[in-house]
């Protein structure tokens, strides 16, 4: 299947590619098997998605698709079939992080 991952600026910089990317997984379409492939394709891009030794979500980065948070899912919970089927991307976005101004 042809997955569609929409990266941030900075993630895209750092791998060298365009806002999209698009990957053939085998087997269930998962966050897990997306972000393997993805990795696997892009290896400058491990540990800057998720973190090498525990494979948790980094804390600035949130995981969508088709209008839903994915970001506290189970990283093998199977995906949305639009996603699945590649009708609808699989976005990786910069968490905005700030505090409170004066």
């Amino acid at each position: 299947m042809m997955i569609r991952i929409l990266l941030p600026y900075h993630l895209r910089v750092l791998a060298r590619c365009g806002a999209e990317v698009q990957l053939d997984i085998v087997g269930s379409v998962t966050q897990r098997s997306i972000l393997d492939a993805l990795e696997a394709r892009y290896p400058m891009l491990r540990g800057t998605i998720r973190d090498q030794t525990t494979g948790k979500r980094r804390p600035l980065l949130r995981f969508f698709a088709c209008d839903e948070d994915l970001s506290f899912e189970p990283m093998d919970a199977p995906l949305p079939a639009a996603v699945a089927s590649g009708a609808e991307p699989f976005f990786v976005v910069g968490a905005v992080a700030g505090g409170m101004g004066p």
